[in-house]
């Protein structure tokens, strides 16, 4: 398989105001150091908890943020390095699904409109009479009615608008689509409905996703690997069914176990690992592993040195005792 993305030691900083008028601004690390990479027809879920830098990744990969430091390469180039034109050219291989499906969309806007603005924008010569088939297509393709392509945004339900960000992000047929938190905003009947359209298109059109979640059950269906975050750090990194059946990391352990078990008595009887207490603000991380101060297997050697991402195979752990605790 073609390696289409290449993410190298990536990290995005923001700046927030100081405390006084004349105070320096003080830096956020929203991201440390995230490497992996991407293969044609390939999904990579990545979960974590709120605020562990997920969405920040999906934009910095998109060059929608800038990064700090490392380097984003789509099919061996640099994203940071392509001018506007180049930039401009890619794009319409690397598409997003924003989470919020009515928020995404322009309410001034019909679906038709929206759908067809990527073939105005990067196939000008297309006459309306192909770009109305196309998005009668495309609208067909999501499940919707093309009938109904002069409605607006908010005579659609929210699934409904889901499916009109989606034809919008495959009209043109892109190699990889970023998919943002793309049900969390639905009703559970919904999201399956449409993370089986995801990968319905996907095996269709041939695309590589990212999938960012906190919904692991989801993810584990969608995903042939897993990325695990911690405040904006990379912890574990493998195949999905690898990474569920045996996780490494003390953190995606007890995210795994803390999924709900579906016989009732199982469920009320097991003991599962918890993460105790609130993940640590970003502005003061701790020193070494991220993790420490909430890790019931923490050792001295945790404060005092930082652990790096161990590769096992196509697995790799970013933990001073995995290997003991396995």
């Amino acid at each position: 398989m073609t390696t289409l993305l290449d993410v190298r030691d990536l990290a995005v900083t923001y700046t927030l105001p100081g405390d006084g008028v004349w105070a320096p601004g003080r830096p956020l690390r929203a991201l440390e150091d995230v490497s992996f990479q991407l293969a044609t027809g390939e999904t990579l879920g990545v979960v974590g908890e709120s605020g562990c830098g997920k969405s920040t990744l999906a934009r910095a990969i998109l060059g929608l943020v800038p990064a700090a430091a490392g380097q984003v390469s789509w099919l061996g180039q640099d994203i940071a390095r392509l001018d506007r034109r180049a930039l401009r050219g890619m794009r319409r291989d690397l598409q997003i699904v924003f989470q919020d499906p009515l928020a995404s969309l322009d309410p001034r806007m019909t679906a038709g409109q929206i759908i067809a603005e990527p073939l105005v924008t990067h196939e000008p010569g297309l006459g309306r009479a192909a770009i109305a088939a196309r998005v009668a297509q495309s609208m067909a393709r999501v499940g919707l009615d093309p009938r109904h392509l002069n409605r607006y945004p908010h005579e659609f339900s929210g699934g409904q608008c889901q499916r009109i960000a989606i034809a919008r992000a495959t009209i043109l047929e892109p190699k990889l689509v970023v998919c943002d938190e793309p049900v969390s905003a639905l009703d559970v009947s919904i999201q399956a409905q449409i993370v089986n359209l995801l990968v319905g298109m996907q095996s269709e059109l041939g695309l590589a996703l990212i999938f960012i979640t906190h919904n692991l059950a989801i993810v584990r269906h969608v995903s042939h690997r897993i990325a695990v975050l911690y405040l904006g750090r990379l912890v574990e990194i493998g195949p999905a069914e690898q990474v569920f059946h045996a996780p490494r990391h003390p953190y995606a352990r007890a995210l795994i176990a803390a999924l709900p078990v579906a016989d009732p008595d199982r469920e009320q009887a097991r003991a599962a690992p918890r993460v105790e207490g609130e993940p640590p603000s970003p502005l003061t991380p701790p020193s070494g592993c991220a993790f420490r101060t909430r890790c019931v297997h923490a050792i001295a050697r945790c404060a005092a040195e930082r652990p790096g991402l161990e590769a096992d195979g196509d697995h790799a752990v970013a933990c001073h005792r995995w290997r003991e605790l396995a």
